[in-house]
């Protein structure tokens, strides 16, 4: 470690408009930033300038994104998502809910502002701006609500309720129930904590008003990423103190959605995992008295409404009541080394439309609390960080609305809980299956469930919390929540290896990250090698399965055998049931598209499990897998699992500078999968190249805050060639984190820059 005084030698002085006294930033040796300020607004500017330093380019691309003017960087491969992001107008629900954020979050978030501004007229900007010939836009205070809302816009519900309504034509209403996520039907629940049960599945009489509403948007016959976390208390510890551990789930995008960051100031200190763009610390960190993190709820926030304009007047749609006239208004996208495109826009009462159009007789509204203005979810922020206990934790989050969390939590008073952080509408549970028709009001919206029904335990009995995506509550709850999850898998394999009645160290919380054990592939692997050929090179694949227990190990070639092979059932299921057709559908097009390949990969366990051939064209699931198993040998290479999963980085800016290729860092071979709890995903589509998996890492011990240890995929800093643009990636891959010092005294001793920042 570097000596106090050997950073010394590296110390800075900048002068920073905007502070009242001076702040100190000590990075450390793996760049990240440790700041120490007096009042807390310095904290906040001192936290702007910060993210400008080190990810200025990100934060601004993330804000071109969310606002519709991706195009304007990037060209004509931009126009789709601005499309839909104009469509949906971010612009003015963004700004409306910062109207609606208290005195105290508008004065850190211009405080921020202020910060980010300070590095931007500095001049050094990051390579990008340069390639681009372009310059950042100054930073305003209602950005940070545009940069918090694009980096959950949209996820959950609303891309498998698409799927389902491409898909519907081609696999029949009654095969509806077959077309998600899958894994047998047991599941855990991220509430209550102790309990398992089967799912519900919608009958197709429940379905019956969603097909009627789809056949007004097809008329005719269309044939033609997850993250873990989990806390243990202090009687499953041996610290005394719980220790709380997980993992984001996201695409690898360049630079990483989060970076590390230590804040100090008069009123509090907290550590954690920052979205650059963001103040303070949205989803992973600690304070001196508790720790928390988040996981996807898989809550249904969003609907979709199927409007129906024929027999009406010009631009107006059937309702319950008779009719109604849309809104309409025009907006202009501006294109890189293009004419820039004019657009017209439909809103009816439930939403704007994402797809069709009064011309075309039908559409597609999009109902989401996302979209609902008035938000203020980062008034939970500040707050956030001083709490000291998880009731208090949780009983602060009724703001909460723009993405939904499992947030888990525990306290130095050996507290640990789960909260479902979500504002979800109250209405029927068909719903969640399809898009349903808007001029029914038995699928209205009937307000908002109320805060004091959102699901939420503390201290469960066994002294465990896990949460993996899995269902957030059973199918008896009283209010609906969601109809699609991930599968349990993850979720039971944790809780199994918690509950086997040992103490457990924060060190061994490590393995539990890193475990690559996939119960799923141990299935596929029997299934296979009871197809055993006779001869040839599909019996020396097959046998490459013999005597494997279905770990995903790097180093081992079995896992890329069984990927291969599911694969291709894969594959081959869509041909043979129809639905790699749905792919050229209007509806599956919507940015950034629907993969029948992925939702099928998902679905396919279950149904193998149960040998249930519905999709299969009259075939056998045995000729199936025989059939993969010979257009796969021919010409199979036969690769270790770490080289032919080798996640590959691209920066956004490749396909439009070549220059940009060199942006991206190169990553180490990984283990796993999306099944196991290393989940490093890849997309049927797109080969075995890991595309997803944990961006970052984290165990935080409450009974030592020096003891705590944190990593993400590439490094701190998003700038490349930083030294720190890519130091992380190494201990990320092999299975090891990096120290999150705390102290003074840990702190000073991992200096290797210091930075002081004196007031203008």
């Amino acid at each position: 470690m570097p000596t106090e005084a050997a950073a010394s030698r590296s110390a800075t002085l900048l002068t920073l408009p905007g502070l009242s006294a001076a702040v100190e930033i000590r990075y450390d040796i793996w760049g990240v930033p440790h700041v120490t300020a007096g009042p807390e607004r310095d904290l906040f500017v001192a936290n702007g300038w910060i993210h400008a330093r080190d990810r200025l380019w990100q934060m601004d691309a993330a804000r071109r994104r969310a606002l519709g003017r991706w195009a304007e960087w990037v060209g004509a491969e931009g126009l789709a998502s601005d499309r839909l992001m104009r469509k949906l107008g971010i612009e003015a629900v963004s700004r409306a809910d910062y109207a609606a954020l208290s005195a105290q979050t508008k004065a850190m978030c211009e405080a921020y502002s202020a910060g980010v501004n300070a590095f931007i007229a500095a001049g050094d900007l990051p390579p990008e701006y340069a390639l681009l010939a372009e310059t950042p836009e100054p930073w305003e205070p209602w950005h940070c609500v545009v940069v918090m809302r694009q980096r959950g816009l949209l996820m959950g519900s609303v891309w498998f309720k698409l799927w389902r309504a491409a898909a519907y034509a081609v696999a029949g209403p009654e095969n509806l129930h077959l077309l998600r996520y899958e894994d047998g039907g047991i599941e855990e629940f991220v509430t209550p904590q102790d309990r398992q049960q089967p799912r519900w599945t919608a009958a197709l009489k429940d379905l019956a008003p969603a097909i009627e509403g789809l056949q007004a948007l097809f008329p005719t016959d269309v044939t033609g990423g997850g993250s873990n976390n989990w806390a243990i208390n202090a009687r499953h510890s041996t610290t005394g103190m719980p220790i709380v551990a997980g993992d984001p789930h996201r695409a690898y995008e360049i630079p990483a959605m989060y970076t590390q960051a230590h804040l100090r100031c008069d009123s509090f200190a907290a550590l954690g995992l920052t979205m650059p763009g963001v103040p303070l610390f949205p989803h992973f960190g600690h304070n001196e008295d508790m720790a928390w993190c988040v996981t996807h709820a898989f809550a249904d926030i969003h609907d979709l409404y199927v409007e129906d304009f024929r027999g009406q007047e010009p631009g107006h749609y059937r309702t319950a009541t008779g009719s109604a006239k849309a809104r309409l208004r025009k907006e202009v996208i501006g294109i890189r080394g293009g004419a820039e495109e004019e657009i017209e826009i439909w809103e009816t009462a439930n939403g704007p439309l994402i797809l069709g159009s009064p011309g075309e007789g039908a559409g597609l509204a999009l109902k989401s609390m996302q979209l609902q203005a008035g938000d203020t979810s980062l008034d939970c922020l500040r707050p956030m960080v001083s709490q000291k206990t998880v009731a208090a934790f949780y009983d602060l989050m009724e703001p909460w609305g723009l993405i939904d969390h499992n947030l888990v939590a525990a306290d130095r008073q050996d507290t640990i809980g789960v909260q479902v952080r979500a504002r979800i509408p109250e209405r029927d549970r068909k719903n969640g299956w399809l898009p349903v028709p808007g001029w029914d009001p038995a699928f209205a919206w009937r307000g908002i469930i109320p805060f004091a029904r959102m699901p939420r335990e503390e201290n469960p009995g066994s002294g465990i919390i896990v949460t993996a995506n899995n269902r957030t509550v059973p199918e008896d709850w009283p209010d609906y929540i969601c109809t699609d999850c991930h599968p349990s898998t993850r979720a039971k394999r944790i809780r199994s290896l918690l509950s086997t009645g040992a103490k457990f160290s924060p060190a061994d919380m490590l393995d539990l990250l890193y475990d690559h054990s996939s119960a799923v592939a141990k299935e596929f692997a029997a299934r296979f090698l009871a197809r055993l050929p006779q001869a040839g090179p599909g019996r020396e694949m097959v046998l490459a399965l013999q005597g494997w227990a279905g770990d995903m190990e790097a180093g081992k070639l079995a896992p890329t055998v069984y990927y291969t092979l599911r694969q291709q059932m894969t594959r081959i299921l869509a041909r043979r049931s129809g639905l790699d057709q749905v792919a050229g559908q209007e509806i599956a097009k919507l940015p950034p598209g629907i993969s029948p390949l992925t939702h099928l990969w998902w679905a396919l366990p279950d149904q193998l499990r149960r040998d249930d051939t519905s999709l299969l064209g009259g075939a056998s699931w045995d000729e199936v897998i025989d059939q993969a198993i010979s257009e796969c040998a021919e010409g199979f290479l036969p690769r270790p699992w770490g080289e032919a999963h080798r996640p590959v980085f691209a920066h956004p800016l490749t396909a439009q500078f070549k220059e940009a290729a060199g942006f991206a860092p190169a990553s180490a071979p990984v283990s796993g999968d999306g099944d196991c709890v290393l989940a490093t995903g890849a997309l049927p589509s797109g080969g075995l190249v890991a595309s997803y998996g944990p961006v970052a890492k984290y165990i935080w011990d409450l009974s030592d805050w020096d003891n705590c240890s944190w990593v993400v995929f590439h490094g701190a800093s998003g700038i490349p060639g930083d030294a720190h643009y890519s130091d992380q990636n190494t201990p990320w891959s092999r299975g090891t984190l990096v120290p999150a010092p705390w102290s003074d005294d840990q702190i000073r001793a991992a200096t290797r820059q210091l930075i002081t920042l004196n007031p203008a």
